[in-house]
């Protein structure tokens, strides 16, 4: 279904899929700084390029943003997204067509991190399997290993960025160790000083790895850590250990997530993202008591609710008023 909110020479502003937001905030926003806002409610390459032409700002919910569909759209100024990743856009090639991709970095930073601290300590406290005896007749039963006591388990974070950091800040509390790595942050006297004030010992990937007894993952999806953990990397941590994901599902190998949970070499998972949304219905980590899945809504919030709408449409109204929008992932020139 479209619907449209026309008035003539307005530069056109165009919402691809919109299946669990409320774009009504963002397009008065964006018609009070002078667009003409379309709302598509598609994900469909060809739907999306033939409701888009003569857009100047598009506005993706999980729609994929191809080289293809940027190449039909010459007039295109701006794929304004509203999620913190973006690796579902083909953000080369808007770079080369001139084209800014903007995010909404920060804006559920506490909202992630507290939902990795939540179904990490779900995961660790084997709450599914106890909610689920506990009825009669299995009440009472336990599971076939006891959990760690969490002050003698040590928390490893692949990722020191904002959530990364934040979810240290959370969870130091709790456990014996908390160690980290992130290639990408700066090693200066204040980043050092921020972490030791957090209480996150920065290591090397190897040490991370064969040390955490939790390991969570705090990364961009990219080339270079698309599927990296996989079967080798799982059979580099340690016996009972518990991975978390709440960043990006192609990040993990799921099939070999399985095998190291079938083998009994991996206690536990604790994902809010797979490789797959929504997956299909034989995909290996649904159904299982040994995995905690929640369906992508580690940002939500009241807050966020409102805010990604908000900064999403921001971008495009600010592109129109100075020329460039606030949050760009690349750039131009």
């Amino acid at each position: 279904m479209t619907t449209t909110t026309t008035t003539t020479e307005r530069p056109l502003a165009v919402y691809t899929d919109v299946d669990d937001t409320d774009p009504a905030p963002g397009i008065r926003l964006l018609e009070d700084h002078g667009f003409e806002v379309r709302v598509l409610g598609t994900r469909n390459p060809q739907e999306i390029v033939a409701g888009a032409q003569g857009a100047t700002v598009l506005l993706p919910g999980y729609a994929a943003v191809t080289r293809e569909m940027i190449e039909a759209l010459p007039g295109l100024k701006l794929i304004s997204l509203m999620s913190m990743g973006f690796d579902y856009v083909d953000v080369e090639a808007a770079t080369e067509h001139g084209v800014w991709v903007t995010n909404v970095p920060g804006a559920a930073t506490e909202e992630v991190a507290t939902h990795a601290l939540a179904i990490l300590l779900s995961s660790v406290r084997q709450l599914g399997f106890y909610t689920a005896s506990a009825v009669p007749p299995t009440w009472n039963d336990r599971a076939p290993s006891a959990p760690p006591r969490l002050s003698e388990t040590t928390l490893g974070i692949i990722g020191l960025g904002k959530i990364g950091r934040e979810l240290v800040r959370l969870a130091r509390p709790l456990f014996g160790e908390v160690i980290g790595y992130d290639p990408m942050l700066p090693d200066t006297p204040e980043m050092r000083a921020e972490l030791a004030d957090l209480g996150v010992r920065r290591t090397d990937l190897a040490e991370v790895r064969a040390s955490a007894d939790v390991l969570s993952l705090h990364l961009p999806l990219m080339p270079e850590t698309e599927r990296m953990v996989d079967a080798e990397f799982l059979a580099a941590m340690p016996r009972g250990a518990v991975l978390v994901n709440v960043s990006r599902g192609g990040l993990v190998d799921h099939a070999a997530l399985a095998a190291s949970l079938d083998a009994g070499h991996l206690s536990g998972a604790a994902l809010d993202v797979l490789d797959q949304e929504p997956p299909a219905a034989d995909h290996p980590m649904l159904g299982r008591s040994d995995v905690v899945l929640t369906p992508h809504i580690a940002y939500f919030s009241a807050r966020t609710e409102i805010e990604y709408v908000r900064i999403q449409a921001q971008n495009g109204a600010s592109l129109l008023t100075t020329g460039a929008p606030d949050s760009p992932v690349n750039r131009l020139g």
